[in-house]
C-alpha cells in the first residue's frame, strides 16, 4: 500500500471508529422538538400562551433542554381542522384548542358544546378531573391514537351581547342573535326563543351595525379584541357555555419523549394547569371589568330561569345526543353529580 493511501485509510480507519464510540452518547443527548399548534396569539390575552409559557418553564426546570418546545401561534400551520388530522399523523405533535374542533373525529365530545351543561369552570374541572375527562379522553384515543394532555380554562364562559337591553328569556325571544354554525349552538338558542343566526366572526362587527343580527353569543376575551363593545352595549350574562380548553399530542408526538423523561413531562403539564385554570378565572374577571368600563351593562341571567331553561335542555337536546352517542350517557350522569 502506498505510503499516501495508507495514511487516508487509517484517518478513515480511526474517525470510523471515534464516530462510532461518540454516536450513542451525541444520540443520549441530542435534543428531542416538539411541534405545538395555536390558533391565538402568543400573548398574555390568549388562553393557549398563558397555559404554553408556564408549561415550558416547568419543562425547562424539570428536563433542562432534552425537549425543545417550537411554538406556532395565530394559525401558523393551518385552519384547526387541518391540524388535527396533522396531529393524527404525526406531522405537527401537538395542539392547544377548543374541545369543539376534535369533536370532527370524535363525536362523543360534542357535548361539552351543549347549552347548560356546566355552571362554572370549576364545575367543569371537577367533573371532568372526576372522571369525565379519562372516559372523553379513551374515546378520542380509541378513535385516533391521540392523546389528550389537560383539561384547562378559556378565561370566562359564553354569553349573550345585544344593541337593546336583555334581562330575561322574555325579551331575548326573537331577538336575532349571531352564534356559531353548529348543530348545539343553533338548538341552543332555539331552545331559549332567540333567531340563531350563523356568521362568520369576522363578518361579525358589520353585521350588528347593518342590523342583520342585534346581537351574539362570545366570551368576554373576544368582545374586547373584536372591539364588539362599539356596536353593543349589553351583556346578558346566560353563561351557556362553559367551554373547556384542551391539550392534544399525537401518537408519534408521544412516542419520541423517552420513557425516562414522561413523568418529568406529565408533570409540567399538570402543574402548568393549575397554574392556566386561576389565571384564566382572573383574566375573566378582569375583562369584564373593562368592559364595564366601556359602557357595557351586564345583566346576570336569573337563577330561575337559568334552571327552567336547563331542564328544557336537558329532555330535548342532551337526551337526544345521549341517544345518538350511548357512551355519553353516564357522562352526562356524572357531570349532574358533579354539579
Amino acid at each position: 500500500m502506498h505510503r499516501a493511501s495508507r495514511r487516508r485509510f487509517l484517518t478513515s480507519a480511526s474517525a470510523t471508529a471515534l464516530g462510532a464510540s461518540v454516536l450513542p452518547a451525541a444520540r443520549a443527548q441530542a435534543t428531542l422538538n416538539l411541534r405545538i399548534s395555536s390558533s391565538m396569539s402568543a400573548d398574555q390575552n390568549a388562553a393557549h400562551y398563558i397555559w404554553f409559557q408556564r408549561f415550558q418553564s416547568n419543562l425547562d426546570k424539570g428536563v433542562g433542554t432534552k425537549i425543545k418546545l417550537d411554538y406556532f401561534p395565530d394559525s401558523q400551520l393551518g385552519k384547526e381542522a387541518d391540524v388535527v388530522q396533522q396531529v393524527k399523523v404525526g406531522s405537527i405533535d401537538m395542539m392547544i384548542t377548543g374541545s369543539s374542533i376534535w369533536a370532527t373525529v370524535a363525536p362523543e365530545w360534542g357535548m361539552l358544546d351543549l347549552g347548560y351543561v356546566f355552571d362554572s369552570y370549576n364545575h367543569v374541572a371537577k367533573a371532568l378531573d372526576g372522571g369525565v375527562g379519562e372516559s372523553l379522553s379513551k374515546i378520542l384515543y380509541d378513535r385516533t391514537s391521540c392523546t389528550c394532555l389537560t383539561w384547562a380554562s378559556h378565561f370566562s364562559a359564553r354569553s349573550v351581547y345585544a344593541k337593546k337591553e336583555i334581562k330575561n328569556l322574555a325579551e331575548v325571544k326573537g331577538v336575532k342573535l349571531r352564534v356559531l354554525p353548529t348543530p348545539a349552538f343553533i338548538e341552543t338558542f332555539k331552545i331559549m326563543g332567540a333567531v340563531p343566526t350563523p356568521i362568520p366572526i369576522n363578518e361579525l362587527y358589520t353585521a350588528l351595525q347593518t342590523g342583520v343580527v342585534e346581537g351574539f353569543e362570545h366570551d368576554l376575551g373576544s368582545v374586547l379584541s373584536y372591539k364588539l363593545y362599539e356596536v353593543t352595549k349589553y351583556g346578558w350574562l346566560t353563561e351557556h357555555l362553559f367551554s373547556p380548553m384542551v391539550v392534544v399530542i399525537g401518537k408519534r408526538g408521544m412516542d419520541k419523549i423517552p420513557a425516562d423523561l414522561k413523568p418529568a413531562f406529565m408533570k409540567a403539564v399538570a402543574d402548568a394547569t393549575v397554574y392556566q385554570r386561576a389565571t384564566a378565572a382572573d383574566k375573566g374577571a378582569a375583562a369584564q371589568a373593562e368592559l364595564k368600563k366601556l359602557g357595557i351593562g351586564f345583566n346576570p341571567m336569573l337563577p330561575a330561569e337559568r334552571e327552567k331553561v336547563r331542564g328544557e335542555m336537558q329532555t330535548q337536546l342532551w337526551a337526544s345526543f345521549a341517544k345518538e352517542n350511548p357512551p355519553t350517557k353516564p357522562l352526562f350522569d356524572q357531570i349532574a353529580a358533579a354539579r
